[in-house]
């Protein structure tokens, strides 16, 4: 992360090398005229020095535009776009080094073609406005890039969690509620109050909240125990891993930066690998392999045996099956439904090795409802389980593309909510189906599936909920291209 003084030189040294371009000046030229040396004007140009007022007034005078040009965080129309990038606050909060980005080549490929840039960029901007994009949509989506940069697997973080595992002595399988408790009270002084937030009526809904000054975690008293082992082993990770940059509650607000979407992002991870041993789930991912038969049972002993909420499960597959079974081309998806509607929401996803077709839509358009991810919804407002889990080989229509998917809904313990769903898809290639010996299960169900109602074609979908007005929409345009070919 760089400081507002790294952005000003910054954008002072595009300025410069912008005009150096412009006019067409080198470097031993402008230094004869400047009296700053050549290896000076390069470090200002990297963004690496600031001169003092003497000598900029010895550039602007060189380049013949006044102190104030150069010094301005603003720029003419064609510069504009991307000093107000870098002005931006982007690469203030955003960890270039994590992406292997280096500034300096970032900036000489801006002032080398400025024009082609800045006019990309101000598409970008444009596109961002329009669609009312906040930065911490941005944030988001970069997070999960470095998800998949690194197919969701950290050695470093699993290893902290097993070291830890160890100097706490657990010894069994997964931490029991009242250990992660007393392990949080011994080894950080953190005490834990779950009657707080319940009665206070304006905080009901947030599900946790952590007060560095009274040194307490706050749990909402509607949390199941999963839940609280999950958040309780997530703060651990917070305290284990140092992360100062993080949120205190359970939804980051809008002035979360990129570092404390990303510390909690290794927080959760961190909880996670704890309370899921990899080596341990390593080996019964490999047992299950062995079955000849998909059965839900799968899913059932090991959310019974880690004690675990459904999406502490599926996250951590995500984890295991690309690092230890080759399986990386996947996606996971958390979906909320709201009483007395029909339209869903992705409200979490993952994507490895590309971007899959079930995706979050800004567009309001409706998910289909042949998706797993819905229909075990459904099953679970006819139900009187606590969970629902199912599964199906969703294949998409007029496509090649096909996952098996796996989903596990429950009740929503917050909001005004039908119910939530988790589900990991698992693309249909050839590594997969020679990893599980049930993926030759003739019983396992197939649908053909879509994105959104509205990019539909299908004709006799008992499942719509919304008309293919995007597909009437390029089939109408299609009719117009061929009359207008008959004239």
């Amino acid at each position: 992360m760089i400081s507002d003084n790294d952005i000003l030189k910054l954008i002072l040294g595009f300025k410069v090398k912008h005009l150096r371009s412009k006019v067409g000046i080198s470097y031993q030229a402008l230094s004869d005229q400047t009296g700053l040396s050549v290896s000076y004007l390069n470090d200002i140009e990297k963004g690496k020095k600031y001169p003092k007022p003497d000598k900029i007034r010895a550039l602007a005078k060189a380049f013949e535009v006044t102190y104030d040009e150069l010094v301005s965080t603003q720029a003419d129309k064609k510069l504009r776009p991307v000093v107000e990038l870098l002005n931006s606050g982007f690469f203030k909060y955003f960890p270039t080094e994590e992406f292997g980005l280096n500034l300096e080549k970032v900036i000489d490929i801006f002032s080398n073609a400025p024009d082609k840039i800045s006019a990309f960029i101000s598409t970008i901007l444009k596109m961002v406005r329009s669609y009312q994009i906040e930065k911490e949509h941005f944030y988001r989506v970069a997070l999960r890039s470095y998800q998949d940069m690194h197919d969701n697997y950290f050695q470093s973080l699993e290893s902290a969690a097993a070291d830890f595992r160890k100097s706490a002595g657990i010894k069994s399988i997964t931490p029991s509620l009242s250990t992660l408790k007393k392990l949080l009270a011994k080894n950080y002084a953190i005490q834990i109050d779950e009657v707080r937030l319940g009665e206070h009526k304006m905080l009901q809904r947030i599900r946790s909240f952590y007060s560095t000054e009274k040194r307490t975690l706050y749990l909402n008293n509607q949390l199941s125990d999963e839940q609280q082992k999950f958040v309780i082993a997530k703060e651990i990770g917070f305290q284990h891993l140092a992360l100062a940059e993080r949120p205190f509650e359970t939804t980051l607000n809008k002035e979360a930066s990129f570092e404390k979407l990303l510390n909690n992002f290794k927080a959760s991870y961190f909880g996670a690998a704890f309370l899921m041993d990899a080596d341990e789930l390593v080996n019964d991912i490999k047992e299950m392999a062995l079955s000849t038969a998909w059965s839900p049972n799968h899913i059932e002993r090991l959310i019974k045996k880690y004690q675990v909420t459904p999406e502490t499960l599926l996250q951590r597959l995500t984890n295991i099956l690309p690092k230890h079974f080759g399986i990386d081309d996947l996606f996971f998806i958390r979906l909320d439904s709201t009483k007395g509607l029909v339209n869903y929401r992705i409200t979490k996803e993952l994507h490895l090795s590309g971007l899959h077709q079930p995706y979050q839509n800004q567009l309001e358009e409706h998910l289909c409802h042949r998706w797993v991810s819905i229909s075990s919804i459904k099953q679970l407002n006819g139900s009187k389980s606590d969970h629902v889990v199912d599964a199906q080989v969703s294949e998409y229509w007029q496509s090649n593309n096909a996952y098996f998917c796996i989903s596990i809904a429950e009740p929503s313990r917050f909001d005004n909510q039908n119910g939530t769903s988790v589900t990991i898809g698992l693309s249909m290639t050839d590594t997969l189906k020679g990893a599980f010996n049930f993926m030759k299960d003739d019983g396992l169900r197939r649908r053909t599936v879509h994105t959104t109602c509205e990019q539909c074609s299908i004709s006799d979908c008992e499942h719509r909920v919304a008309p293919p007005t995007i597909v009437n929409k390029r089939n109408l345009e299609e009719e117009l291209e061929e009359e207008l070919k008959k004239l």
